[in-house]
């Protein structure tokens, strides 16, 4: 029965229509798979064999620290000339001496290894202009009236860039952060999520920094923060190689010229120069007193 079904249905089908159809169908699909073929070829744009040279030799960590989709898009930007090597701070000297070769252009910038260092110290010395209740990170709190410390530029000590690094280097406490300078790979994404842009680069071989970005004159600062810099001069008058210069009432210390005998550090009255490596405050005769606290 079923057999004799089939057979009717069959004697139904046009098959000359059907083969019609069917040949129709391939020649289109044949057809359009050959302009694809010649709009890929006439099309195609040819990626700079350099792009993946220079990815090789990036530190690989993806972090998006430059400001680009991870290696690949920065190599794409150094490439076309968009991006410097300084705009990544993983990557070692050796390979940004052969980028620099694959690129053809000089080594800009200071190749030396960096490491990030918080410019504030103030935390639980700084007072409060309001008490925050909420999501407690620093960038939410930046959100409402330019955070809750009384100076403008102080630290939160909230978290934000504890929770942006990748290598669980930064801890917060006495109010503000702190990073490990063993751990630290000087990536940067702590330096983009600070809202108050406190953290900053400076040579791993270097021994004190600034640990204060306020420019407030000294009678301020003193109004607002026990641990502040007063811009009182003492740390450029004392370094002996003119290291230090006031600028805008912060302390900027030119690490070319820095020898690091820590003359600065000694003289400062509000321990707002901090050693790089806590480690080397130990030994120092300035430990014995409250420098470190």
């Amino acid at each position: 029965m079923n057999l004799l079904l089939f057979a009717g249905i069959g004697r139904d089908i046009q098959w000359a229509s059907f083969g019609i159809a069917i040949a129709i169908m391939v020649g289109v699909a044949l057809v359009m798979a050959g302009l694809i073929i010649l709009i890929s070829r006439f099309c195609q744009v040819k990626e700079d064999p350099r792009i993946k040279e220079v990815e090789q030799r990036l530190a690989g960590a993806n972090c998006g620290a430059c400001g680009h989709p991870g290696c690949a898009g920065f190599a794409k930007a150094l490439v076309e000339g968009k991006a410097t090597l300084d705009s990544c701070g993983q990557t070692d000297k050796e390979a940004q001496i052969e980028i620099s070769n694959i690129l053809g252009i000089a080594l800009e910038g200071n190749a030396e290894p960096t490491i990030a260092v918080v410019a504030c110290c103030g935390g639980s010395q700084c007072d409060d202009k309001y008490e925050y209740q909420g999501y407690g990170t620093c960038v939410s709190q930046n959100m409402l009236a330019g955070g809750r410390k009384a100076c403008e530029v102080g630290c939160m000590g909230s978290g934000s860039c504890v929770d942006a690094c990748p290598y669980m280097a930064i801890e917060c406490y006495e109010g503000y952060a702190h990073i490990d300078p063993d751990i630290c790979r000087s990536c940067g994404l702590c330096i983009q999520t600070c809202p108050k842009r406190l953290i900053k680069r400076v040579p791993k071989s270097a021994k004190v920094y600034i640990a204060c970005s306020t420019e407030c004159r000294g009678k301020d600062v003193m109004s607002k923060c026990k641990a502040g810099c007063i811009a009182c001069g003492k740390c450029e008058r004392t370094c002996p190689n003119g290291a230090i210069h006031l600028v805008n009432n912060v302390p900027i210390i030119d690490y070319s010229k820095c020898i690091n005998c820590g003359k600065c550090l000694e003289s400062c009255p509000r321990h707002c120069i901090k050693y790089v490596h806590p480690e080397d405050a130990v030994s120092a005769p300035e430990a014995k007193t409250d420098e470190n606290k």
